[in-house]
């Protein structure tokens, strides 16, 4: 579990950081934040829903069929799709906000990406102030929470024209049916039937691009299938090129696993 503490020279000056090189920390993510910004290129590859959080619809990266296990993590860390989502991109660096509302840079204590001064990146220049690397990645996770708050703006208006239905997902396995509820999706009907002004309306709001992208997105979903099936061969490593490189051409192959409802 994740041990978060705001970065400060009395605990951080005579420290440095490394890069992460596996993503076993998101192995447990069956689900990841998104925001409009990366939608179009995350919609290539990975299948997108919404949730539900209090009255808000939050875009979300469908990684895995059960709460706990990400399918897009390999046993050795490495990362199976051609996206990563932003919202990992920054470990082990988190914003959070303090108790007046005031946005700090956080890291994760427990990484195990904290090192000794001199083996990393130094989180303080000679002068004590945050270092270039740090700067770096303070500056692209605001960029991501700006677009987040902007994301939701956009999804809030999307909500108004009653524009997101339940996505019930019944998938085939050999063992039999498994329901996979708690998802929305855009209700393209709903959007067929919008009066002129109110798709005007939509479309002003600049909700097209959201709206095409999970669409188009959800042609990935049996991806999902058969890479929980690659998993399941614990013993049969996933395949690779000749050159070294994880070989995806298995998630052309058909297989016992079908999703209906889609």
């Amino acid at each position: 579990m994740a041990n978060y503490s705001v970065i400060s020279k009395e605990q951080h000056a005579d420290k440095g950081w490394r890069r992460y090189s596996s993503y076993a920390f998101a192995a447990g993510d069956n689900l990841a934040p998104l925001v409009m910004q990366e939608l179009p290129r995350a919609a290539m590859t990975l299948p997108i829903g919404f949730i539900q959080v209090e009255e808000h619809f939050v875009p979300v990266a469908v990684q895995g069929l059960a709460q706990g296990k990400n399918l897009f993590v390999a046993a050795d860390g490495r990362w199976l799709a051609g996206y990563i989502p932003a919202a990992y991109r920054a470990y082990p660096f988190k914003l959070a906000r303090t108790e007046t509302d005031q946005q700090v840079l956080c890291i994760d204590e427990d990484s195990g990406l904290i090192c000794a001064q001199g083996e990393g990146e130094a989180f303080f220049d000679a002068e004590g102030k945050a270092s270039q690397a740090v700067s770096d990645v303070l500056n692209f996770i605001s960029q991501v929470e700006a677009n987040r708050q902007a994301t939701q703006t956009l999804c809030d208006r999307l909500a108004e024209q009653g524009l997101f239905q339940p996505w019930p997902i019944k998938i085939k396995l050999a063992e039999g049916e498994r329901d996979i509820g708690g998802l929305f999706r855009i209700d393209e009907a709903r959007l067929n039937s919008l009066e002129p002004e109110q798709f005007e309306a939509v479309r002003k709001a600049g909700g097209l691009p959201l709206i095409y992208c999970q669409l188009l997105s959800m042609q990935h979903l049996a991806i999902l299938g058969k890479l929980a099936e690659a998993h399941a061969k614990a013993s049969q490593p996933l395949p690779q090129t000749a050159q070294g490189e994880l070989d995806l051409e298995f998630l052309n192959q058909s297989d016992t696993i079908n999703f209906s409802g889609l």
